[in-house]
């Protein structure tokens, strides 16, 4: 099985994101990455999907996903020719003995602090799955008290959008 993005362009409207991960969910899929948000036009948003299958029974959902009255487009994002990166809040121990350390390894994956406490730093990172995981990694031995990540987004490299063109149904 492999790792396919998929993104979805769906009419902003109630209930069409319960509909699109039903679909998965009744197929047998697991979806390990969601994330959703308007996009440049208000009536319509963006719906990424990561999910580990097979093509060919992926292939199937994302026929049946063209079916549903909602969905406006359907692509299967390259990680070879599009951009896709992660949000990471994390809360670290880091009392002034180790704070410089914390400090220095934040540093290290352009990672910013955005809260300060007495005895912890919360952290800011974006970037791929892979860096940060490695920024957890090396978080780690600090101690991680709290951590939230965001769902992968991702859009096409180059001057090329998925949002134009005459494909789209009128919202």
């Amino acid at each position: 099985m492999t790792m396919h993005t998929l993104s979805v362009l769906v009419e902003n409207k109630p209930g069409v994101l319960a509909r699109v991960s039903g679909l998965f969910s009744r197929r047998g899929f697991n979806i390990d990455s969601l994330a959703v948000g308007e996009t440049e036009n208000p009536d319509v948003s963006r719906i990424t999907i990561v999910v580990n299958a097979e093509s060919s029974p992926l292939e199937q959902v994302t026929k049946q996903l063209n079916k549903l009255v909602n969905v406006l487009k359907i692509v299967e994002l390259d990680p070879q020719v599009s951009v896709a990166r992660e949000l990471l809040l994390v809360k670290v121990r880091a009392d002034r003995a180790a704070r410089a350390q914390v400090l220095e390894t934040v540093g290290l994956f352009r990672a910013r602090v955005v809260d300060v406490a007495p005895d912890t730093l919360t952290v800011e990172a974006t970037g791929t799955p892979d860096k940060l995981d490695a920024l957890l990694r090396d978080l780690e031995p600090f101690g991680i008290k709290e951590m939230v990540q965001s769902g992968l987004v991702a859009i096409g490299r180059g001057s090329r959008s998925i949002t134009a063109g005459p494909s789209l149904r009128a919202a």
